[in-house]
């Protein structure tokens, strides 16, 4: 289903759009579960994506390694997060006010650097 998307998202967007929705997918996964089995779950998609398209899958996996290390919206993705979450006094939000706007920048600077120096 998220091959599928992201494949119908290609009669939209030009391929390095295609790279930056791949990667929000992966860093939206990567909020919710592990670092790792994000991606478990997204790099079969990622090549998936790219083999149906015509592109790099290299991209992709690249896309999907670098999405799983930026999990900073939320306490749950990362173990070190989690940990400051409970002796640092934080709050839930306190996590995405900060590390949602960082993490929309990465999703933004990643893709075009990644197409820039490995290209499509």
């Amino acid at each position: 289903m998220l091959a599928d998307l992201g494949t119908r998202s290609a009669d939209y967007l030009p391929p390095v759009a295609v790279l930056a929705v791949f990667y929000l997918m992966s860093v939206t996964l990567a909020e919710f579960i592990s670092h790792s089995a994000a991606v478990v779950v997204m790099v079969p998609v990622g090549v998936g994506v790219a083999e149906a398209l015509g592109l790099d899958p290299r991209a992709f996996i690249l896309a999907c390694m670098f999405a799983a290390s930026m999990s900073f919206s939320t306490p749950v993705g990362y173990q070190t997060n989690a940990m400051v979450y409970g002796p640092g006094g934080y709050k839930f939000l306190d996590y995405t006010r900060v590390g949602a706007p960082l993490s929309l920048l990465m999703a933004i600077a990643t893709p075009v650097y990644i197409y820039l120096v490995w290209g499509l």
